[in-house]
């Protein structure tokens, strides 16, 4: 039997989707897979060969279970560059991927029902991680009206004297939604009194468009730096998402505190994925620009379809590479087959009739919505507009 705790939580609903996808596409059948959120793009060639060469040097022995002393300064001059942010070389911790990061934070800073609060629609991973930690998910449900943005109001109204965190997610996954500066220092001023951790998934930081200015919330103040607990990493802006390289920044005893949950979990992240990261963040930026600005060409035509479409309503995305349609209009609608009631039997509508994946809203706390990933090509993205078009005229 498995533990109750294993009981409590269920698999990735971006995973099950993707599952499907992938065993009709080893079936043959012509699937466009628009669930993941993974960029098309190859992993840049200098970073490649720098893996390459740390390999040819035999860097291939465990590293001190932090990461390496050059990928950890690496990534402060990063954040000293980028973001106007001094850590030391204890503040920053490399881990496999940012999801690990983020889930060694919450184990770190939670425990027997902390209350952490997660504004909605939310990447599918934060309530489960909380409940493995033993917390307490406060949910609290934005508007597609403000761009699902969280509000002071709304912030103010979901602390407790049992909240320990609060998880933001900027820019969002999955509504494409990021929070300008005036935004960020009027939720902060909620917060600035309180107890309270800020933990500040920033991984989608440099795919934003129409001249958005990216803002981390550590950068705030000082005040508000020491209650942030920073991640971040080389997944999405370098197309780098097998090679499993995240970062944690923040205060030291939080910082410490991973530090030993990783110690007896994984130790150290990869040895040559920590040389192909240091190579991304020292070497060359001109293709992040590159890779943002292909993005930025598939949003503008997605989302000028999807909101052609009668009866679909969109936030128009500022960062990320999803859009998050309101689909609800095609609620009790049905085909000579199928009933459609909710986001996932929409989205298991499109999977089978217009082999096109997608992810229902639900799997994001938020019904209605359908997440929609444009990381792949725009003659696939256009492909699939047509598909999706078609399949839902057939709905009455």
């Amino acid at each position: 039997m498995v533990s109750e705790r294993v009981n409590r939580i269920g698999i990735s609903p971006t995973m099950k989707v993707a599952a499907e996808a992938k065993k009709m596409q080893s079936e043959g059948v012509n699937v466009i897979d628009l669930s993941v959120g993974e960029p098309d793009f190859p992993t840049p060639l200098n970073i490649k060969l720098a893996a390459i060469k740390a390999i040819e040097e035999n860097k291939t022995y465990y590293t001190v279970n932090a990461g390496t002393p050059e990928l950890r300064k690496a990534i402060l001059k990063k954040l000293k560059k980028d973001n106007g942010l001094e850590y030391n070389l204890n503040e920053v911790i490399v881990s496999n991927g940012a999801k690990q990061s983020i889930f060694n934070t919450i184990h770190s800073l939670i425990y027997n029902n902390d209350e952490v609060i997660i504004p909605a629609p939310y990447w599918v991973s934060y309530p489960e991680m909380v409940t493995l930690a033993h917390g307490t998910s406060v949910i609290i449900q934005t508007k597609e009206e403000n761009g699902f943005k969280l509000t002071p109001e709304e912030l103010g109204k979901a602390i407790t004297g049992n909240t320990k965190a609060l998880i933001l997610c900027n820019p969002s996954n999955p509504t494409g939604s990021a929070y300008t500066k005036d935004e960020l220092l009027s939720l902060a001023e909620i917060i600035k009194d309180k107890n309270i951790f800020v933990i500040a998934d920033e991984i989608y930081e440099k795919l934003v468009y129409d001249d958005f200015q990216f803002v981390s919330f550590a950068s705030l103040s000082d005040e508000i730096k020491s209650k942030t607990v920073l991640i971040n990493g080389v997944s999405k802006s370098y197309s780098m998402t097998g090679w499993r390289i995240g970062y944690t920044a923040g205060p030291e005893n939080v910082v410490q505190g991973i530090n030993k949950i990783q110690s007896h979990s994984t130790s150290n992240a990869s040895t040559i994925s920590q040389y192909a990261a240091l190579e991304a963040l020292e070497g060359p930026q001109d293709v992040l620009e590159e890779m943002r600005k292909e993005f930025e060409t598939r949003r503008n035509y997605m989302y000028d379809e999807i909101i052609s479409i009668e009866g679909i309503t969109c936030y128009k995305p500022v960062g990320a590479f999803y859009l998050f349609p309101n689909i609800s209009a095609y609620f009790g609608k049905s085909t000579d087959v199928l009933r459609v009631e909710n986001s996932f039997d929409l989205a298991m509508y499109l999977l089978y009739d217009a082999k096109i994946a997608v992810v229902p809203g639900s799997a994001f706390g938020s019904e209605g919505f359908i997440r929609i990933s444009y990381a792949t090509s725009l003659e696939l993205i256009k492909e699939a507009i047509v598909r999706i078009k078609h399949a839902l005229a057939k709905l009455k």
